[in-house]
Parts: structure tokens; sequence; C-alpha cells
């Protein structure tokens, strides 16, 4: 490391700013209520009968409120005669076993308790169809007995392919509904065909399970649901689209482009299925999705607790730390790989022994015509793009935008604590 460090000692560290950024951001103001009148409107609970058993599919991470989204859909459908429960939808999370996909539900905030139904995990699938290609079509066992399903997920760009549909409710019947079987069916043939295979299972699915109808959020910025809508069943394949358009236009995003060096303080699978999110950071695991900031260098400074150790989306970046190194579980990552067959997300990158290092490697390799005027962004993570910091050479053009707000004025900075204060920490996921 004596080596490393002489290489590294000359490489000047910038004085940074914190800067607050603003985004358009309407917001839905009460949740439950929002949930009641978006079923009413499409009256799609007259669909459930007195005795029908209803299964209610959630699972996909950072959807706001997921707790209170599911409680107000059980309270409906026992409104209406019906005997809830839920069914985790979520592939091959919590490490592919049943056991494991009710403590993701747990972290959510998703019990038996706070929706105020019972939990039926199980890893067992029925194979419903299949394409023209030959691939079997999976869904969950559970699901499939039940009389009537719903499924609740947010509407949002998926980090790895590009479409008409992405991450939502098709994708949630295809891949999450599929379990690790009919997520990895799925993902089989790659990608480049991910946003033909979505559609296409979900469809097959849709034909031969009895789902309803869709709980479809849009959200805003700053991860607050901005939209819920109800879309019935034969109607999820046509609305879902204009979601996704609406979802897209409010997404948060780095307002400084382009970065010379983009400095992550964590990851995890907590934050994005990518550890950080590619259209955040403008760094994708496939070619078939782009988007982003222009960014040459990217530096991970640390894991989330939340994540658990699973630190896929490691690989995505340049340099990290030891101590992100030395919290990585890489069994959980490599789950991730094998069933995504997506390997470039666990790969190690270089690493270096502190934070400062790991930042002054960046800078040196990201090729800046000057490197005492280094375009370096510090996000906390891809979530949190409300309060950020920038290199003192950026400061200029912040202030020329509207849409940032200097908070600080240039302070020198090592890079080993998360520099935030209360308005900065994240909320918890659901």
């Amino acid at each position: 490391m004596r080596v490393i460090k002489s290489l590294l000692k000359d490489v000047p560290l910038p004085r940074m700013v914190k800067v607050r950024q603003s985004f358009p951001a309407p917001e839905v103001a009460d949740v439950p209520g929002a949930v009641r009148e978006a079923v009413a409107a499409e009256g799609v609970l007259e669909r459930i009968s007195e005795g029908d058993r209803v299964a209610i599919a959630v699972g996909s991470r950072g959807v706001a409120d997921i707790d209170v989204m599911t409680r107000e859909v059980v309270r409906l459908v026992r409104s209406r005669g019906g005997q809830p429960f839920i069914v985790p939808a979520m592939g091959s999370h919590g490490g592919a076993t049943a056991e494991g996909q009710i403590e993701v539900l747990k972290q959510l905030g998703v019990t038996e308790s706070s929706v105020e139904a019972p939990i039926r995990s199980s890893m067992d699938v029925v194979e419903v169809g299949r394409l023209a290609s030959g691939l079997p079509v999976y869904t969950d066992r559970q699901a499939y007995s039940a009389d009537k399903v719903i499924v609740i997920n947010r509407v949002k760009p998926h980090t790895a392919f590009r479409g008409p549909v992405e991450s939502g409710l098709m994708k949630m019947i295809t891949i999450g509904l599929g379990k690790q079987k009919g997520a990895e069916t799925a993902h089989s043939r790659g990608f480049q065909y991910m946003a033909e295979h979505v559609v296409a299972m979900a469809r097959i699915v849709l034909s031969q399970v009895p789902i309803i109808f869709g709980l479809a959020t849009v959200e805003n910025a700053y991860d607050r649901p901005a939209k819920i809508v109800a879309v019935p069943a034969e109607k999820i394949e046509a609305v879902e689209p204009d979601l996704l358009l609406e979802a897209k236009s409010l997404m948060p995003r780095i307002l400084f482009d382009p970065i010379d060096v983009l400095v992550v303080d964590e990851i995890g699978k907590d934050i994005s299925g990518d550890g950080m999110d590619p259209n955040i950071t403008g760094r994708y695991p496939t070619p078939y999705a782009s988007g982003g900031p222009r960014v040459t260098r990217i530096a991970v400074l640390g894991l989330t607790e939340r994540t658990h150790g699973n630190a896929n989306g490691i690989g995505l970046a340049d340099i990290i730390t030891r101590k992100a190194l030395e919290a990585i579980e890489w069994e959980k990552g490599y789950a991730n790989a094998l069933t995504s067959t997506v390997v470039s997300t666990v790969k190690l990158p270089m690493f270096m022994e502190t934070e400062e290092l790991a930042v002054k490697a960046a800078i040196k390799t990201c090729n800046a015509p000057d490197p005492s005027r280094v375009r370096l962004v510090w996000i906390r993570n891809t979530l949190e793009l409300k309060n950020l910091w920038i290199s003192e050479s950026l400061l200029e053009e912040a202030r020329r935008r509207e849409d940032v707000e200097i908070l600080t004025e240039p302070e020198a900075t090592d890079f080993s604590v998360w520099p935030g204060d209360k308005s900065d920490e994240r909320k918890d996921p659901g």
C-alpha cells in the first residue's frame, strides 16, 4: 500500500460545497383515500364475490407506503366478503426461499399485523403456458389456486432494458409471481429479449390466472406517491406504457453533466436492484438501456446496512474501499447474477484502503485536463438526490441554475464520513 499512497499523494482533493436540488413533485396527500378512490373509479371490487380467496401480490423494493396501500386493499377485499392473503411476488429475491421472501416483506414494512392479512409464502410454481419459442411461463402456485388475484407495484424505468413496458405491473406478473423459476426463465435469453418477454409472458399469465386488477403507483423525485391508479386486468398492457412515461418525467437526476468523478457513499439492494440505479449514474449493466449523466469514474465508498452484504452492482463501480469489500457476502450477489445472467454487476473493482485514497484514485484516472478543477459530485446514494455535494469547480454552474440552491461555502473534506444531517435521512422503504 506504500506504493499506492506514493502514487496518489500529490492528487488534490477538491473543496466541496453542499447544494440542494429541486424537482417538480406532485404528491398524493392521502394515500389510503387515494387507494379507495382509484379502486372505486374502476369498479373492480365488483369482481370479488362473497367467500373468494383473494391473493394480493406485493414485494417490490422501494415502493413508498407499500404497507399502507396493501392494508387498504386488504380492507377493501374484506368489505366485499373476500378472504385476502398476501403472496410475495419478487422472483428470486430473499435468497429464493419462502422464509427469505417473508423477511424481505418485513423489511418493506409488510407483516401480517401491519397489513391485517396472512402471508402465504412459497417458491412452488405452476407452468401456465409456453411462448412460441418454447420458453415455459410459470406463476406462483398460491396465486394460481386463488379465486382472484390483485397485483400492487410501482411503475418505473428498468435498469437494464428499454421498452414500452419496463418495471411495473406486467413485470411483477411475469417475474415477481414467477418466483425463482419464472425469473430465471424470463432472463434466460438475455436482456435483449426482456421487453418482448415481459409482455408476452404476462399475456399468458393474465389469460390463465384470475388477476382482476393491478394497483399501480407513480412516484415523484422524492420517492413519494405522485399518482395511484387501479387498472383492470384487461387494460394493464394498454395503460402501463403511459404510466411509465409519466414516471420517467418525474424521476430525479443529478443536475450536473458531464461528471469526471461520481462518488457514491453507499449502495445496496434496498436502494436499487443494481445497488446504485443506473438511470441516475449513467452506468448500465447491459447495452440495452441508456440515459443519465456522462460519468468517467465512479467510486463507491460502502454498502448499506439493509443490503445485508448483497453487493450486486459493485461491478459497475471503478474503485471501491476495503470497507466496502469486507462487507460483501458474495454468494448473495452471485445468486442475482446467476438468475439475471448479468455477471458484470458482481465483478470486483480496484479497491483502496481508505475513502480518501479511493476518491484520489478516481480523480487520478478520470483524465480531467486539470485535476485541481475536477468535476466531482458526491451523493449519499441514488435514492437521495435532494442534497448532495459538488466540487468547487462546479460552483459557478450551480449559481446559474434556478433548480439548485447553494447551502454552504467550499470546505475541505476527506470523504471518510457522509456530512449529512436529518434532512438527508432516507425513509424506510415502503
